[in-house]
């Protein structure tokens, strides 16, 4: 069954959800479980609105997220990622088929970078804040939800201009 405005509608909902979390994440550096949590959830809505079929592509959906999602794991086991980034990636994944799921990861490493380097900068510009003599400066937090939500609205946004290209 496919239901084009009732998709639309959820696609835009992704979009604006995304949002939120890339706001959220920029202004605590904390994404909300909750808003994860309706990420996830809505996406097998989405599945079953859109006609996608259980198997195989349901099923190669479900695996690409979990692939994404322990990546991202790991870089979070290593100090390298906030837990609700990880969340967030893999809720995300689960909207995009396994070969976008391997573009939005592309796209998400790519915008990560920016959003690292620019929160490195901005950091350094407001001076260390580490007392004289310490071995470290604190380390900033990087609001990867923001790379996160670029990478998925890039590809909602494709998706978009391509249903008016053909």
């Amino acid at each position: 069954m496919t239901n084009d405005l009732f998709t639309e509608l959820l696609l835009i909902t992704l979009a604006l959800m995304l949002l939120a979390a890339a706001v959220w994440d920029l202004r605590t550096r904390t994404i909300p479980d909750p808003l994860n949590i309706a990420i996830a959830l809505l996406a097998p809505v989405f599945w079953w609105s859109a006609g996608i079929e259980l198997w195989p592509d349901v099923a190669l959906r479900i695996a690409a997220a979990l692939a994404i999602f322990l990546v991202f794991y790991g870089l979070f086991c290593l100090g390298g990622m906030g837990g609700g980034d990880v969340k967030m990636v893999g809720a995300v994944a689960l909207w995009f088929g396994w070969k976008t799921t391997i573009t939005f990861f592309v796209l998400t490493t790519l915008a990560g970078g920016v959003v690292s380097l620019a929160t490195y900068i901005h950091h350094k510009s407001r001076g260390s804040k580490a007392p004289a003599g310490a071995e470290s400066e604190e380390r900033p937090e990087v609001p990867y939800g923001v790379a996160i939500a670029f990478a998925g609205l890039w590809l909602l946004a494709q998706r978009f201009l391509n249903h008016f290209a053909g």
